[in-house]
């Protein structure tokens, strides 16, 4: 797989808490799910979205969620209660393949 860099992810901060991380590629979009250290040793997770931005070579669109511990659940939940909702609405999705990179609408 491609490096972090060249699907537009840079993270400028000490790589030092950085613990475990898994990149997803769907369409134009790469995903990073980056699980870090605290200074107490904790573990969070920071979801980011990277979108290269049109025209402009090298150049990402990022937008991040830190999600913590305590979070979980919750987070989890809630993410599952809309994924069923629209799969109800709208009826399963087949998944992306991989070359279809290029062909997302957005």
């Amino acid at each position: 797989m491609e490096g972090r860099e060249s699907l537009g992810y840079t993270d400028s901060r000490d790589d030092r808490n950085d613990v475990h991380s898994t990149a997803v590629r769907a369409g134009k979009r790469t995903y990073f799910f980056d699980v870090k250290a605290t200074r107490n040793d904790d573990y969070y997770i920071t979801i980011t979205e990277s979108k290269r931005r049109p025209g402009e070579e090298a150049s990402y669109e990022k937008h991040k969620i830190f999600l913590y511990r305590e979070d979980f659940v919750k987070f989890s939940e809630g993410l599952a209660e809309a994924i069923h909702f629209i799969v109800e609405q709208k009826g399963e999705v087949e998944p992306r393949d991989e070359g279809d990179y290029y062909s997302s609408e957005e």
